[in-house]
């Protein structure tokens, strides 16, 4: 459990590293929205997951990027979001894939203001992701070194 945001650091595969820092910009694996390690919602997007509990999907992904990140180089160390990308696990039809990732957006600009949490971004409509999970996030962003 991350101290500062409240959110469960997910426990990754051997074969992941949650965060990689190098030269100052920190790389957030892809999260899910998960809540002590258990994944909240599962399904795609426009069938059995409707926009509402999709946006509030993205917004446990993002929490889980920001404790992901915080556990690895501390909040006070996080300069700057600059990149998001979130997968949005989509039904055929389904095409506001951008207003799910919203939700992940905000979290970043409710947390870090409009300067420091402001940020390029996809958002990305795709057939499956793990765990039959609706929504993934990863995270790139500047941080003092450590």
């Amino acid at each position: 459990m991350n101290k500062t945001t409240g959110a469960a650091t997910a426990t990754p595969s051997a074969r992941v590293t949650p965060v990689v820092v190098h030269a100052g910009v920190a790389y957030v694996s892809g999260q899910l929205p998960r809540i002590a390690g258990e994944l909240q919602v599962r399904g795609k997007v426009g069938a059995e997951v409707d926009l509402d509990t999709a946006r509030l999907a993205a917004r446990l992904c993002a929490e889980a990027c920001i404790a992901a990140l915080s556990d690895s180089v501390g909040e006070a160390n996080i300069q700057r979001v600059i990149k998001l990308t979130g997968f949005v696990a989509s039904a055929p039809g389904f095409n506001s894939q951008g207003a799910v990732i919203d939700a992940a957006s905000d979290v970043f600009l409710e947390r870090f203001g409009s300067l420091a949490g402001a940020h390029a971004r996809s958002a990305v409509g795709v057939a499956e992701l793990p765990h039959n999970a609706p929504v993934e996030v990863e995270l790139i962003a500047i941080v003092q070194s450590v």
